[in-house]
């Protein structure tokens, strides 16, 4: 309870105060000890994946993603009826995930592994919370791990008891499906929050990576987390989860039957995340520092630029690679009339909308604010080629779709055709949107509703991105129907 408290005090104050931040050098995070750490930790949680089982894993990363994104939600709306509901649906995801293991995965998983695989994947936030609660009490650390690992056991405990109670024939997909639908999951609630850092113009709230204004990034006091440092460093903490997530997927991917496509995807997919997350650092710093003098610091708007991007084709490959990992991936191999015409126009539509891609990150890092009563200064060459390329990427990216969701005999291909039919179409409406939005602003104020529009495109261009991707590559698994002799 001291915990949801602390909480909502401190992001309440993120939307109504001025930071004010005592640098704390209390366990620094320099670049040596950062790469230690990252050595360490990747090893122990290759272990551990090794050591738990794939449905418990799964369904314990199901959880925490879930009980995290609904947490940052309820950080939005601290104090309202709102925010302390999503708290409280918070809680009961691990009620939730007891009672899939019960139900969908009995002799699979168990509500309390989930539960214990949850509270383990939790201990990356509980520092934050123990730098506010200690009190300078040894126990109080302790009681707060204790208690964290007794109330989630108990309530996965208690979701399977119910869910048992009416099993159904039905199942979960394979621990190595789940594992790759949540890491999507995952990384697409990442673009999102990276978004509203963008849009709240918070990208270099927090001036020095790895640590956090002095502190351990892992132990940052949520009651310093005020104004646009609650969205950058809580952007940085869900980093921390996206890549604990991958190098699951990726451990539960080595270990199973997955094909060689898939284990290659998986270990491309980490190796990207893990330079994303080096490019959103030294996007603060500009070089290799731990440093927060201004003198040693040179923050980087073309890493701004390149990490922006990167972060989308994260989220393609990893959608790819679930699909690689499903059985859809076997469905696919069949023959379709006009195969390679199909993927002719898939690729191009990819070629396409990676530009438009490239137009809409610069128009976005590039742009000036403004102020007073002059609106945003927009880079000319940027905003016309990103609206000629809508039209160049919308006709590409239609016909491409429609083509593939033409092709009935490969099902998981047709549905993703349709998917993007409707993705695209979407997408030029928010573009307009947020294009309308960015102009009408007057004042350094950033308006809810231009970072509502602005982040609703970033993210949907990047589903967007992702339906094409997993178009060009599926209908590379189809194979060219000939036609049968008269």
């Amino acid at each position: 309870m001291h915990m949801l408290i602390a909480i909502q005090d401190s992001a309440a104050a993120a939307l109504t105060s001025t930071p004010v931040v005592t640098p704390a050098p209390a366990a620094p995070l320099g670049i040596s000890a950062l790469i230690l750490l990252m050595v360490v930790g990747s090893g122990f949680v290759i272990a551990w994946s090794r050591w738990v089982r794939p449905m418990n894993l799964a369904i314990g990363f199901v959880v925490t993603v879930a009980m995290w994104t609904l947490s940052y939600l309820a950080l939005l709306q601290p104090g309202f009826v709102a925010g302390e509901a999503l708290f409280v649906g918070a809680l009961a995801c691990v009620l939730f995930g007891g009672f899939l293991a019960g139900r969908f995965a009995p002799g699979q998983a168990s509500g309390l592994s989930v539960g214990l695989v949850s509270a383990t994947i939790n201990l990356m936030v509980v520092g934050a919370f123990l730098r506010d609660e200690q009190g300078g009490s040894p126990v109080r650390p302790a009681a707060y791990v204790i208690g964290l690992f007794a109330a989630s056991a108990l309530l996965g405990s208690i979701g399977e008891r119910i869910g048992s109670a009416r099993a159904s024939a039905r199942r979960l997909p394979s621990p190595v499906t789940l594992m790759g639908m949540v890491a999507t999951v995952n990384i697409l609630v990442m673009i999102v929050i990276g978004g509203l850092v963008t849009g709240y113009e918070a990208g270099l709230a927090v001036p020095d990576w790895p640590n956090s204004f002095g502190h351990n990034m892992l132990l940052y006091p949520v009651s310093e987390m005020k104004g646009g440092i609650f969205y950058e460093h809580a952007h940085r903490l869900f980093g921390m989860l996206v890549g604990a997530t991958v190098l699951a997927y990726a451990t539960t991917v080595w270990r199973s039957g997955a094909s060689k496509f898939a284990r290659t995807a998986v270990s491309i997919l980490l190796a990207l995340v893990v330079c994303q997350g080096i490019l959103g650092g030294l996007r603060v710093t500009g070089t290799v520092t731990s440093s927060m003098n201004a003198t040693d610091l040179s923050p980087s708007t073309t890493l701004a630029i390149v990490h922006g991007m990167l972060g989308q084709f994260v989220f393609a490959l990893a959608l790819v690679s679930a699909f690689a990992v499903s059985s859809a991936w076997d469905r696919v191999r069949v023959a379709v009339p006009g195969a390679g015409a199909m993927r002719l126009l898939t690729s191009l539509a990819f070629m396409s909308i990676t530009l438009q891609l490239f137009l809409g990150a610069a128009m976005r890092h590039l742009q000036i604010p403004p102020t007073g009563d002059e609106g945003a200064q927009l880079p000319k060459w940027a905003l016309h080629g990103h609206v000629t390329m809508a039209v160049i990427a919308f006709v590409l990216v239609l016909v491409a779709a429609i083509r593939c969701g033409r092709a009935v005999e490969a099902p998981p291909l047709r549905r993703v055709g349709k998917a993007a039919m409707h993705t695209v179409g979407l997408q030029v409406a928010l573009g307009i949107a947020a294009l309308v939005a960015v102009l009408m602003r007057r004042g350094e104020m950033v308006p809810v509703w231009e970072v509502a529009a602005t982040t609703a495109h970033q993210a949907l261009g990047a589903v967007l991105i992702a339906e094409v991707a997993t178009m060009a590559v599926l209908a590379r698994r189809t194979i060219t129907a000939t036609a049968s002799p008269a």
